[in-house]
């Protein structure tokens, strides 16, 4: 299986690679860097009227804030770069930016 050269395509072979499924949905967690917690807590609303499932966390080393964005999906490439974009569309007006994705491996 090719993946695109660039983050996320590294990131996706490397689950492939692990053996994930990637023909199966997963829940794909998306950060977005907000400048503080009153933004998050707005953003976080704006984010879940469009679908998202949302929590506004504190990152205990750097006190930097996130939204965390979940959303069950494929994890094919070009979805991915999509939400990406859309999140960075949407949060831009709020000072905040798509700041990668994760999923947990069971």
């Amino acid at each position: 299986m090719k993946f695109p050269n660039d983050a996320d395509g590294d990131a996706l072979h490397s689950l492939y690679k692990d053996g994930l499924n990637l023909k199966k949905q997963h829940s794909v967690d998306f950060f977005v860097a907000v400048p503080d917690k009153a933004i998050g807590e707005v953003l976080s609303q704006v984010l879940k009227k469009e679908g998202f499932n949302c929590f506004l966390e504190q990152d205990d080393e750097t006190e930097e804030w996130a939204c965390c964005c979940s959303k069950r999906m494929l994890l094919n490439y070009n979805e991915l770069i999509k939400i990406q974009n859309k999140l960075n569309n949407l949060s831009k007006p709020h000072g905040g930016y798509s700041d990668g994705w994760g999923v947990f491996v069971e």
